[in-house]
């Protein structure tokens, strides 16, 4: 029996469920026997299992070779991982479970505003024989953003459980720790300094180096999660238009759809003779369709407008697949390169 391709996802919570939602939307549909087993299998892909784990083992499990692919918070990857050569990014954005690794600091502090303002804060504290302790889960990434910001004099607590209360408890000064939406920050009478996004993260899929190396065997099986994975996230750039446009010909009706670039399509517009119902007259109708993407949608139905369309629908494809899987080439050629 062939070894499986084993992928890492997280194992209880909204970011399982989260991950769950979005495999299903790429057409990979994951099947787990009961909540209390750690393995699982994606429904149409044989020797294909899922391994139920916590997000903050999902990346160990993939340096270590112990599962092919992950996915898991960018942050965590950044933290735990950091220049590891076995762990290659095959995509940094899913699309989901965004957040921000942040400084925040106490509302009552007044006139620290800045990340020059917590240097200053800093020195003058060690002047005076004080430390600046800063609770985070996330010491690693903490620390290279504050000395590379100038912020020198600090020490790193390690935090447990909801950081937000540590200034408050009196075991730490300020936070660096992950927020969504800043409610619970604001919460508790805690602010992000200006300029103190430390890493904006979101899901991601990762790859091992070590375990597909290993067994090469498993990148024909990895080339169609991969291709999915990226048809399903091209996809969402786009929308595909179709309305109908009168004219003379073929050729008139291109002309006039492409004369804005929101409405010249990847490769151009599909134009189809439509055959009108009996008892009317005048120049022909055509029906044209394009894909555009999202952020010209509105300039693209606007134009067609202009020239004359009616019955414009809009759609969104589910699948947008290039010439080629870029993801999977580029991950290819990481596995040729030397670590």
């Amino acid at each position: 029996m062939a070894e499986p391709l084993r992928i890492a996802i997280a194992s209880k919570g909204e970011y399982e469920q989260a991950t769950l939602r979005f495999l299903e939307s790429a057409g990979l549909s994951v099947w787990r026997p009961n909540p209390r087993q750690y393995v699982g299998r994606l429904a149409g892909f044989e020797d294909v299992e899922i391994l139920f784990q916590r997000t903050a083992d999902i990346v160990q499990q993939v340096a270590s070779g112990g599962a092919d692919f992950g996915i898991t918070g960018y942050d965590l990857v950044a933290e735990l991982a950091g220049d590891d050569p076995d762990v290659l990014v095959v995509f940094d954005d899913l699309g989901f479970r965004r957040c921000q690794l942040v400084l925040a600091v106490p509302e009552s502090w007044l006139d620290v505003t800045t990340l020059a303002d917590l240097a200053d804060l800093a020195v003058e504290w060690k002047r005076r024989g004080r430390t600046m302790r800063i609770a985070t889960k996330f010491p690693n990434l903490t620390r290279e953003f504050l000395l590379r910001n100038g912020v020198n004099y600090f020490t790193l607590v390690e935090g447990h459980g909801a950081l937000e209360i540590a200034p408050a408890l009196g075991y730490a000064d300020l936070i660096a720790d992950l927020t969504e939406t800043g409610v619970t920050l604001r919460e508790n009478r805690l602010r992000v300094l200006e300029g103190g996004v430390i890493l904006r993260a979101q899901a991601c899929l990762i790859a091992s180096r070590r375990a597909l190396r290993a067994a090469p065997q498993k990148l024909q099986q990895a080339r169609s999660i991969i291709e999915l994975i990226e048809a399903r996230l091209r996809s969402r750039r786009y929308r595909l238009i179709t309305a109908n446009i009168r004219g003379s010909s073929e050729d008139e009706v291109v002309r006039h759809v492409t004369a804005h670039a929101a409405t010249t399509g990847e490769r151009g517009p599909t134009v189809a003779r439509v055959y009108p119902k009996l008892g009317e007259d005048g120049p022909g109708w055509y029906e044209v369709t394009i894909i555009v993407p999202q952020h010209l949608l509105l300039e693209a139905v606007d134009h067609l407008r202009l020239a004359g369309s009616s019955g414009i629908t809009v759609t969104s494809p589910e699948y947008v697949f290039d010439s080629r899987s870029h993801a999977f080439a580029r991950l290819c050629q990481a596995l040729e390169e030397k670590a």
